[in-house]
């Protein structure tokens, strides 16, 4: 049997907004970690894990220039984390310049994922404003029908799949996201 020093790919996890990359590289005690991130988005990594210093690599052309002097890498117990600022700040189609299916070490960073459309509302006033935790059962807006779900009844026809969440807090009162049928964020409950 013949033995050949290959390096091995370690999981490579991403994610990004509008100006950064987060790329997770999940490598355990990894020891004698290398980077090197070029402007024109070429991202190398190597290091060697174990006892046995076995070697891992990652050698990859990343869709569109970066600004190396902003990025930033944080080396941990089982990962090391790497924030990439893009050169320009717009969203990119893809995480690597060549088209295709990406090779099966690279997987989306479900955690850390914000879509598009959903990064850009934050900055812009309108119907998504966040609330925070203001709570509306304390106005005085009238007894009008549609503001007070529990009265009219409607409520228990309508959710026939209540949970627990959905019970009134601990003291007593409903809670202003349950009786509403909003989360506190201001968005439409996704549970209905």
């Amino acid at each position: 049997m013949v033995t050949a020093e290959l390096n091995r790919h370690p999981t490579v996890k991403w994610a990004q907004s509008s100006d950064k990359l987060f790329i997770t590289i999940d490598l355990p005690d990894a020891q004698d970690v290398k980077l090197k991130l070029e402007p024109e988005g070429k991202f190398f990594f190597s290091a060697t894990t174990g006892a046995e210093k076995i070697p891992y690599e990652v050698d990859i052309d990343l869709y569109d220039k970066v600004d190396v002097n902003e990025s930033k890498a944080s080396i941990g117990l089982r990962n090391i984390c790497y924030l990439v600022k893009k050169a320009e700040n717009r969203w990119w189609s893809r995480l690597l310049k060549q088209e295709g299916k990406p090779p099966v070490f690279l997987k989306v960073d479900w955690d850390k994922w914000v879509d598009e459309d959903e990064e850009e509302p934050e900055n812009k006033l309108g119907s998504d404003t966040d609330f925070g935790d203001f709570d509306f059962s304390n106005l005085n807006m009238g007894g009008g029908q549609g503001f007070d779900a529990d009265a009219s009844g409607k409520d228990d026809e309508i959710d026939d799949d209540s949970d627990t969440e959905e019970e009134p807090s601990a003291g007593g009162e409903p809670d202003a996201e349950d009786s509403h049928g909003v989360e506190t964020g201001g968005k439409p409950d996704a549970r209905a």
